[in-house]
């Protein structure tokens, strides 16, 4: 039979006192209930643990051994509570988490990293991949999470707002428009605009091109031959703009800016989870919760 854990701990401070008066005060019982509980402790061993006089306490053998024993067993009992609440609670256990290049910037590291200081227990992993790809693969297991530009199709996903963000241009520092505080969408469409393929992401591509859906005369799209082009000559060399969120701003590349554009609407980012949730779903879920909220990327 299982000890009454209880009963072992006020035994141990028993032992340290030996006194039933101060033990039982220690404790915060009434001493009565103290002796009761040694009583019914001995009673479960088969063997006395105390000898007993008006004056003192004075530990048995049996006694002696097990206040030597006990705190060990009672460290690696309650060890095995704690793991047994941190799994619950989400916080332990490896995560993988699959994030569109887009959202690398800065909201895919700001995430990870709070996931990482917030439960030590969880072992996270993060990895670039095609955004058509996340979604099924968050679906099929193959990742835990997944982090999207727009809110991006998907069988047996659950996806979550999780940044609202102003979209701009990028665009060189020596560009005409560069020295506008905010560019009108007329304005930018006076220019070739720089638009990530379509087959690489059907959202933001649709998204972004609909922002010039009503100027006239409607700009020259330029798709990149790579779906991340990594020189941008033709943005540096003032060639071109390239609508991007306000995220861009923390990885301009050198000789570039970024203005808003007047007017647009904002773009979004998306947590994205099995329909089936885990206890480490449920803790991503409330862990970029509280992120947003504290970055402020879901104003009000």
């Amino acid at each position: 039979m299982a000890p009454d854990t209880v009963s072992l701990r006020y035994f141990l401070v028993l032992a340290q006192e030996l006194n039933f008066t101060r033990a039982a005060a220690r404790i915060g019982i009434a001493q009565p209930a103290l002796s009761a509980r040694m009583r019914r402790l001995e009673a479960e061993l088969g063997t006395a643990l105390l000898i007993r006089d008006t004056r003192s306490v004075v530990l048995t053998t049996a006694g002696a051994a097990l206040a030597e024993s006990a705190p060990p067993a009672l460290a690696a009992l309650d060890r095995a509570w704690d793991t047994a609440r941190s799994a619950a609670a989400g916080e332990l256990g490896t995560l993988r988490i699959g994030y569109s290049i887009s959202t690398g910037a800065e909201t895919a590291p700001a995430l990870v990293d709070r996931l990482i200081r917030s439960s030590p227990g969880l072992e996270v992993g993060a990895v670039p991949m095609a955004t058509p790809e996340i979604s099924p693969a968050v679906a099929a297991g193959r990742i835990d999470a997944g982090i999207t530009r727009g809110a991006q199709p998907g069988r047996g996903v659950r996806r979550f707002l999780l940044r609202r963000a102003r979209v701009g241009v990028q665009l060189a520092q020596h560009h005409p428009l560069a020295e506008h505080p905010e560019i009108e969408i007329a304005d930018a469409a006076a220019y070739p605009v720089r638009l990530p393929d379509r087959a690489a992401n059907p959202v933001i591509h649709d998204q972004l091109s609909a922002l010039f859906r009503d100027t006239r005369p409607h700009p020259r799209f330029h798709t990149p031959a790579v779906s991340f082009d990594m020189s941008q000559h033709d943005l540096r060399d003032g060639l071109t703009l390239a609508p991007a969120s306000e995220a861009a701003v923390t990885t301009l590349s050198a000789g570039l800016t970024w203005r808003p554009l007047r007017g647009a609407p904002s773009l979004t980012l998306h947590l994205v989870l099995p329909r089936e949730q885990s206890p480490v779903h449920r803790r991503i879920r409330a862990v970029a919760k509280t992120l947003a909220h504290e970055l402020h990327w879901l104003p009000g």
